[in-house]
């Protein structure tokens, strides 16, 4: 059996309950070394063999599943953050299909919610944003013309992109391009919840300035939108006195 585990955004305690698990009951433990907080390998049991897959191709990947395999033992790939997303998994579970051999998924926390956790953000505020758009600069891996940066940033809503950190100058001109003022508010978290991790505040318009003044190079996460400075918003109905919901009935106003 192959269980794909998210391992959350970074921090090792923030892998899920059920992931902590699979990893200590793992016979075999392929991870992606050049992403995966290595702390993260420290609950394998001790006799599990561990692999780094930044050094692998899927070929070797594979052989080593179907060694495992054949031995009737557990595997786990261990991926960053959450596997659905940018974590070229797909291609490796229809492998497995063609194998014959059974897998499972378990999610984790993407850095997005990491970034989220340190800034205190909440994405979908009431009056200024009530979605929240994931996605990336092309670079290797293509994007289809119909996500370009620019269609995304017409929505003037929540954005977090992944992958981009070396694009920020390109990143910024198609944003604005897109219809964000140029003072829009932006942040550049760097390794969201490690113990090195750094966040800055800044805006559309400065975020290659702050990631050139703070040596920013990679392993970095955009967020975009009013919601990061959290201004203007309006309260959420659901708390509200004279809001009724199925367990709460509105409370009537009393003159004072």
């Amino acid at each position: 059996m192959v269980y794909f585990v998210g391992a959350g955004t970074g921090a090792a305690d923030l892998i899920t309950v059920r992931g902590m698990r699979l990893l200590q009951d793992a016979d075999v433990i392929i991870y992606a070394g050049s992403l995966v907080n290595p702390e993260l390998l420290n609950y394998a049991g001790e006799h599990c063999e561990i692999y780094n897959s930044a050094k692998m191709t899927l070929e070797e990947i594979l052989s080593v599943i179907r060694s495992a395999e054949a031995e009737g033992k557990t595997t786990v790939r261990l991926h960053t953050g959450e596997p659905s997303i940018y974590g070229a998994v797909r291609e490796q579970m229809d492998e497995l299909d063609e194998l014959g051999i059974s897998y499972e998924s378990c999610p984790g926390v993407s850095a997005c919610f990491g970034a989220a956790a340190s800034l205190n953000l909440e994405y979908t505020l009431p009056g200024i944003s009530q979605s929240l758009i994931i996605t990336r600069m092309e670079g290797k891996t293509k994007v289809p013309e119909k996500e370009s940066i620019e269609s995304f940033a017409a929505h003037q809503t929540s954005m977090a992109i992944y992958l981009s950190t070396g694009m920020l100058r390109e990143l910024s001109e198609r944003l604005i391009a897109g219809g964000y003022e140029k003072d829009t508010p932006a942040a550049l978290i760097y390794k969201a919840t490690w113990p090195e991790e750094e966040a800055y505040i800044c805006t559309v318009e400065t975020l290659n300035a702050t990631a050139a003044a703070h040596g920013i190079t990679k392993t970095a996460l955009v967020l975009v939108g009013e919601v990061i400075t959290h201004r203007h918003y309006r309260k959420s109905r659901l708390y509200a006195a004279d809001f009724s919901t199925e367990f709460r009935q509105a409370k009537e106003k009393t003159e004072s």
